[in-house]
């Protein structure tokens, strides 16, 4: 693949990453998006549609982490980096997707500002932003040995 053509793939993956963000209003069911918005620990928590909003979230981040996959592919070049991503991608999920849940039918609001960082980890590709440099500090640590 030639840098100008990675380059262009790079850019369009990121903006797509910039597109969910910036449409996040009309593409996803989330209550929460204006809930956090405003000044939420003086607010009762919103009224919710639990598997929707499940739904829309398992979506959101389905779509980041694919494009994140896609993204750390292209950097790397090198598909067992790419497996073990998606592997650290599954685990999270299925982590954060539980915590998110108790919060979600359990509010309370002294949890809130811990809700609110799990609920970013889900709809927002975070996860690429942890993995990108770690992967290239490997890469750069197995080079030198």
């Amino acid at each position: 693949m030639s840098n100008v053509f990675k380059m262009i793939l790079l850019l369009v993956l990121f903006g797509l990453l910039i597109l969910i963000r910036a449409f996040e209003n009309e593409l996803f069911y989330d209550p929460y998006l204006t809930f956090f918005k405003n000044d939420y620990l003086y607010v009762d928590n919103p009224r919710r549609e639990i598997l929707k909003l499940t739904l829309f979230t398992t979506l959101r981040y389905v779509l980041n982490s694919a494009i994140s996959l896609g993204i750390i592919f292209i950097f790397f070049n090198d598909w067992n980096i790419v497996k073990f991503s998606t592997l650290i991608y599954v685990v999270s999920f299925l982590i954060l997707l539980a915590f998110f849940l108790y919060f979600v039918i359990n509010p309370s609001q002294e949890d809130y500002y811990i809700f609110f960082n799990i609920r970013r980890f889900l709809i927002q590709p975070l996860l690429l932003l942890l993995l990108l440099p770690a992967f290239y500090y490997h890469k750069l640590k197995s080079k030198k040995s």
